[in-house]
């Protein structure tokens, strides 16, 4: 009962403080990024330590001024995944303008699926909050769940508010066989790290060996879908595009992993042309090629 309460009202005040303007959020986001980076220091060795590996060729203070404007970045990230829970549809589109609608009916017009690979750039939960009113056509996230259950419920619940289905890992490939004969578009994590049991190809990204998952191959090769790239861009502070740029459009005819260096190699790009906006924070290369050749 305890933790039932607690949870409603951690709940509640979530909401009350979602319902802040975005103006005084930003304002609460500079004062987090002073207590985050400087007083907290939160993960500043993981960031420090991604940042150098990522661009040896970088200068100490060309690496320093992307972390700072990382974490002021991730700070401006937090109030606005705080805000997502009660954000209008009429907001959320004048912050999330998608510049190229007309590619998914042209997919869907020739009775083609859509696979989007998708980095952890930019503000990707209200990317993924904005998906769902991209097609009448139905359109699945893959998330990895949270070990919180009543927690993961809830989040999910708010994803899902404007038409998108939200779909755990584990059952991703059960879910796609079960609409393959349905038009679907369906996101998945391009950066995501694999659990180790499920790491079967390494491939260079961000300047180091990575391990990656095969899953938006294995599912655009099993029923023919199209690859797209979900491209996120920051246009100034709490607004933002996106792009569906095509990548393959016919996974079939591909070699083996074309298609997960193409949506990996993408992504390294963009990080590369505004590397601010990735999550560097995140422990991506836990894993090394050598561990799996003793």
């Amino acid at each position: 009962m305890l933790k039932k309460a607690a949870y409603n009202t951690g709940i509640f005040f979530w909401y009350l403080f979602s319902l802040l303007p975005f103006w005084f959020l930003y304002l609460i986001a500079d004062v987090l990024y002073l207590i985050i980076y400087y007083i907290i220091k939160y993960r500043r060795e993981v960031v420090y330590e991604n940042l150098k590996n990522a661009f040896p060729d970088k200068s100490e203070a060309e690496r320093l001024k992307i972390e700072k404007q990382y974490f002021h970045y991730m700070a401006d990230l937090l109030v606005e995944t705080f805000k997502m829970i009660s954000i209008s549809e009429k907001e959320l589109l004048k912050r999330m303008r998608v510049t190229n609608p007309e590619i998914v009916d042209h997919y869907f017009k020739q009775g083609r699926s859509i696979i989007a690979a998708a980095g952890h750039y930019g503000n990707w939960e209200m990317a993924a909050l904005e998906f769902g009113m991209l097609t009448e056509e139905k359109t699945l996230i893959v998330y990895k769940p949270l070990s919180n259950e009543a927690f993961d419920r809830f989040l999910n619940k708010q994803r899902a508010r404007f038409g998108s289905t939200l779909v755990a890992m584990k059952q991703t490939l059960r879910t796609v066989i079960a609409l393959k004969n349905e038009r679907t578009m369906i996101v998945l994590a391009s950066d995501q790290t694999p659990v180790r049991h499920d790491i079967n190809y390494f491939t260079t990204f961000l300047n180091q060996p990575t391990a990656v998952f095969l899953g938006i191959e294995k599912i655009a090769k099993m029923v023919d879908s199209v690859v797209l790239f979900y491209r996120i861009d920051v246009i100034k502070r709490g607004y933002y595009t996106y792009t569906l740029v095509p990548l393959i459009e016919h996974p079939k005819e591909t070699a083996e992993y074309e298609i997960t260096n193409a949506h990996v190699q993408y992504l390294d790009k963009q990080i590369k042309e505004t590397p601010q906006y990735w999550l560097w924070s995140h422990r991506r290369w836990k894993f090394k090629p050598e561990d799996f050749n003793k």
